[in-house]
């Protein structure tokens, strides 16, 4: 596959194609579209009382060749932060100034989490896009209906499933280079490839696909200057899907899932500034094991859908110690079991009862040089009931109101709430007001409960947004156009304190309030039937303590140009404003205070139907004009590359 023959036939095949990238900022989607995120069931877009941003499975196929994290940090609001770093690197989501624990992962309704982690985030990394049917992005506290991690955002991730046909296939290749700014090896050092298989056959629907990824040519840490030539961390990933659906009866269908996902990539020291923070020693692999089962059933008056899964993941670490001149060896292993009931009873055509129970059990164990932790006392469980309460008014106005109980077997209770009405102008002009008002909150993790540093006295983080904004379509459809603004109070953090004369190190709940604030607006255009624009900007203020790696202002710009129903070019800008990070001295322990610069990305696309509904190509390049910039200090970004891509249906 790497041999320079094989690369100049390809690039030989879509030399038509002018050069290209496939970020383009995600379109605003029509008001009658169907939204799942602020209910748990489909309803119209209209009749929602959130600005809920889609990413469509047609938005995706624009947008081939990009990871998952590219393709969601184009969302308004929304920072990815190292989705333009080494593949290997950790991924930081920061949604109106909150950080990964304050952002709950959903897929397929369910939600997911590494029990073993410090905040119990998801790596985004684990999953391929092209096993992505949908995406939505709600925004916000959302703790009522999704509970503990949702209180700046959630990413709701729907994968693929059966086609309606009762047999298709689906293969795909890219290769790519993978250069800093500073390397000019435009040769195949990323390569992805893939293929899946899918149908429906009377009562059943099947999708089965698996994927493989892996990078080089980039240290994951940059080096102090040119003279200095670090060794490459590579990065491979393997992942297997399979999911499997049955139609009971008219009103029972029952949906299995499974999946293997596995990533193994090397990284380097942490330290900045001690000499020995590039090795090529440091290897990490990450194991996940998913499966789960959620049937539906319908009945007259509304449905009911059971939601499960079982998740374990498996993270090991083989690190170079830099003072004792050996290598350690660390493991973490953790369970989760999401158990989500929920049902909606339709009182009427307008008025909608939805009632829901939560369980969930963690668990973890580690092995590590400072110690292990074992799963027999390090678990925890959640038993949560909701409600929510949406009506529907003939002119126009909308509620949505709920509450949650949190019933935790470390902490005790917790009472969540959201408040959100809305507002159709049907008669006069397509405008919609929203406005909410809801709480959320963040269960300590079990390493911040259990672990050498755990404190068992830590309660739950608490956040309360509110929100108000408007969305509407103008021009015979042709400009939409939504606006938000928010506030967010933070209380009770969880931070880490640490005694620089007894070296004393746990975990604490701080005093005092933290606050958010900011506007997030998209537009989209359609200028001709052949060139749409899309744009979106965002404004983030946080006070002090939240300050990091958030940018003040972000902005994506995009333009489509689709001469026929074939043919697709992009141009898609990129601005990223000054942000603050720290700098971890290496010798001293210490952390000092920097300001990373603005910078400006701008990428381009070109896609092609050679056999139109069969076989396609595309070509992209990323970062036109090679621009140096940093998304982490110390950490290396990826200059000019270019990709391209074959897609068959087969």
């Amino acid at each position: 596959m790497k041999k320079n023959s094989t690369i100049s036939a390809f690039l030989a095949l879509v030399a038509t194609c002018a050069w290209a990238q496939e970020q383009d900022s995600v379109k605003v989607n029509p008001l009658k579209e169907v939204v799942i995120s602020d209910t748990k069931f489909a309803q119209r877009k209209e009749k929602s009382g959130k600005i809920i941003e889609v990413i469509s499975a047609k938005d995706l196929a624009q947008k081939t060749g990009q990871s998952l994290a590219t393709v969601l940090s184009q969302v308004t609001g929304v920072e990815i932060n190292g989705n333009q770093s080494a593949n290997g690197k950790n991924l930081g989501y920061y949604i109106r100034g909150g950080k990964n624990r304050q952002v709950l992962i959903l897929i397929d309704g369910i939600p997911v989490t590494d029990a073993s982690g410090i905040s119990l985030e998801y790596d985004l990394r684990l999953l391929p896009v092209e096993q992505v049917e949908s995406i939505e992005v709600m925004k916000g506290a959302a703790s009522t209906l999704y509970g503990t991690g949702a209180a700046t955002g959630v990413i709701n991730i729907t994968l693929k499933k059966g086609s309606k046909k009762e047999i298709e296939g689906n293969a795909y290749l890219n290769i790519g280079s993978n250069n800093t700014s500073s390397d000019k090896k435009y040769n195949g050092q990323d390569f992805n490839q893939g293929i899946s298989v899918n149908g429906n056959y009377k009562k059943v629907n099947y999708f089965a696909g698996i994927n493989s990824t892996e990078t080089g040519n980039m240290s994951q840490i940059a080096p102090p200057n040119e003279s200095v030539i670090y060794e490459e961390d590579r990065f491979s990933r393997q992942n297997a899907i399979a999911k499997f659906g049955f139609k009971a009866t008219e009103k029972l269908s029952l949906n299995f899932f499974g999946n293997y996902d596995r990533l193994k990539n090397g990284y380097d020291l942490t330290f900045d500034n001690t000499g020995f923070n590039d090795t090529g020693i440091n290897t990490t692999t990450s194991e996940q094991v998913r499966f789960g089962f959620s049937p539906k059933y319908q009945y007259r008056k509304g449905e009911f859908i059971l939601n499960s899964g079982f998740n374990k993941i498996v993270r090991d670490y083989t690190e170079f110690n830099s003072f004792s001149g050996t290598t350690d060896y660390s493991v973490y292993e953790s369970r989760n079991v999401v158990l989500d009931g929920v049902n909606k009873y339709n009182i009427n055509k307008n008025f909608a009862v939805i009632l829901g129970v939560n369980y969930q059990f963690n668990d973890m164990l580690s092995e590590t040089p400072f110690g292990n932790i074992e799963n027999q006392t390090t678990k925890f469980n959640i038993i949560d009931g909701y409600s929510t309460l949406v009506y529907h008014f003939d002119f126009g106005l909308n509620l949505n109101a709920g509450g949650r109980l949190n019933n935790h077997s470390a902490y005790g209770n917790n009472f969540v709430y959201n408040f959100n009405p809305s507002y159709n102008f049907k008669t006069a002009f397509p405008l919609k007001l929203v406005a909410s008002y809801s709480t959320a909150y963040i269960t300590p993790s079990l390493y911040q409960l259990y672990s050498e540093y755990g404190n068992a006295n830590v309660t739950p983080e608490k956040n309360a947004t509110a929100e108000v904004g408007f969305e509407t379509q103008l021009s015979s459809n042709k400009l939409r156009w939504e606006t938000v603004a928010f506030y967010r109070d933070q209380t009770n953090s969880i931070d880490f304190f640490y005694n620089p004369v007894t070296f004393e190190s746990y975990y604490v709940n701080i005093n005092g309030t933290n606050k958010a604030k900011g506007v997030e607006t998209e537009i989209s255009y359609e200028l001709t039937a052949q060139i749409t624009l899309n744009a979106n900007y965002t404004f983030t203020q946080v006070d002090k303590a939240l300050d990091r790696l958030i940018p003040k202002h972000k902005a994506n710009a995009s333009l489509n140009y689709q001469p026929n129903s074939r043919t697709l070019f992009n141009v898609n800008y990129q601005y990223f404003d000054a942000r603050k990070d720290v700098f971890f001295d290496g010798n001293t322990f210490g952390v000092t205070g920097v300001e990373l610069d603005s910078y400006q990305l701008v990428n381009c696309l070109a896609k092609y139907e050679l056999v139109k509904g069969r076989m396609s190509v595309f070509a992209a390049a990323t970062n036109i004009f090679n621009e140096t910039f940093v998304e982490n200090i110390g950490y290396t970004t990826r200059g000019r590359n270019f990709k391209v891509g074959l897609n068959f249906v087969l």
